[in-house]
């Protein structure tokens, strides 16, 4: 097909930061690159992270600059400020914003929430910037908040749809943060069908146009990276839980220090491995320290291939306050693991109870009681391990479903 017969096809994420969404966004554009008949381009709000590497080479980067390292090094913080700035100053955006911003805090704290100020930022940075310029067949907004509010206000395409990967509700969004973005698209694209529910909670009118999407994950590839690493390479014979996650409070990682300071005060031999980073390393380390787990739970930041350490755990722990659909679990299924989760959104569309892994309510003795149980019977744990591998991982549809836009459908 002649190159310029091809759709164009343009992708918005919020930054390449190395997590679920971003992982999954990758996933797909190899998967439509394969396809050979799609011009495939990709803006980045802050064009910032490692996953820039992992891009398809046909994928066109419509950033001027854009930095693969870590959102948290130094250069990565250097360029979310300078992007700050630049939006807040571009036609005065900061200022035309202030209103907006106030009104939304005094929102947020009449909910009785946690005060999100990146929330208030992601439409800063939407709006603090020009027009994409050009003409897409279809523009998807991969992510919420500014990807999606950028799409909806700068970009011109003949159809749009945004996908949506978190619990809307306790991710802190609201309809006033918003501004009704979601009313200027044809397809609104979520991870699960709970995620789905959550945001037809806030916007009951757009329910015709959810469809469920479910992440892509390449099964082949996750196993053979998982044998070709290196793993562990302490001489620990105990039990290891391992956690995949950045370290944020949504993660629930004060309550998995917790657990594990009950168990080895009960001579539980165990050591727990988190891989990730985050804002929340500090006060972690701090919480560690306090319950005396320097050597046994373990912050291991994140690795580019984390596939080896989830391999050679014994369980996976996924102790979240609420979830989307997580990535990471997936993974830990299609690696054979034994895993154990909150009954939260997400979660509990992932696992079976009692069958292929365990769900319980998120509190310490909760998580204590549920990993003693599982740690003391081995049957349970084959199992789990066996009926994991069950798993359907990938939805030919969904991709039809998306692409259908191109034609109208």
């Amino acid at each position: 097909m002649d190159k310029r017969e091809k759709k164009k096809i343009l992708f918005i994420i919020n930054t390449m930061g190395r997590a679920g969404a971003e992982t999954a966004l990758i996933e797909l554009l190899k998967k439509l690159d394969t396809m050979g008949i799609y011009e495939l381009y990709l803006y980045v709000i802050i064009p910032c992270g490692e996953l820039f590497e992992g891009l398809p080479d046909n994928v066109h980067i419509l950033n001027k600059r854009i930095l693969t390292t870590s959102l948290l090094s130094y250069q990565g913080r250097v360029s979310i400020a300078l992007s700050v700035v630049y939006s807040f100053f571009y036609k005065l955006t900061g200022f035309r914003l202030l209103r907006y911003m106030v009104n939304s805090i005094k929102e947020q704290k009449k909910s009785g929430g946690k005060l999100q100020y990146d929330k208030l930022l992601w439409r800063l940075l939407a709006t603090g910037r020009p027009d994409m310029l050009g003409d897409y067949d279809l523009a998807v907004a991969y992510i919420e908040g500014a990807a999606t509010y950028f799409l909806a206000d700068k970009v011109k395409a003949s159809r749009k749809a945004a996908f949506v990967h978190i619990d809307y509700q306790r991710a802190g969004y609201t309809r006033h943060l918003d501004k009704d973005c979601y009313k200027f698209m044809d397809k609104i694209f979520v991870v699960s069908q709970e995620v789905g529910e959550k945001f037809c909670w806030v916007y009951p009118q757009y329910r015709d146009k959810v469809r469920l999407f479910r992440n892509l994950l390449n099964r082949e590839e996750i196993i053979r990276k998982a044998k070709s690493g290196l793993g562990f390479t302490d001489a620990y014979t105990g039990i290891r839980l391992v956690t995949v996650g950045r370290l944020h409070y949504q993660k629930g990682y004060d309550i998995a220090i917790k657990a594990l300071a009950k168990l080895k005060e009960e001579g539980y031999d165990l050591r727990w491995y988190v891989i990730g980073e985050g804002m929340e390393r500090k006060n972690l380390q701090i919480l560690i320290k306090k319950y005396g787990l320097e050597e046994d739970f373990i912050l291991m930041g994140a690795k580019d291939n984390p596939y080896p350490y989830i391999r050679q755990a014994d369980i996976y722990v996924q102790a979240t306050r609420f979830e989307g659909k997580s990535i990471a679990i997936e993974e830990a299924q299609i690696l054979g693991k034994v895993i154990l989760a909150s009954d939260c959104t997400g979660n509990r569309e992932q696992i079976k109870d009692g069958y292929d892994g365990v769900l319980f309510t998120l509190t310490v003795e909760n998580l204590v009681r549920e990993l003693k149980n599982v740690i003391s019977k081995p049957e349970l744990q084959e199992k789990y391990a066996e009926h994991v591998l069950e798993k359907k991982i990938n939805f030919p549809e969904d991709i039809q479903a998306l692409l259908g836009l191109l034609s109208g459908n």
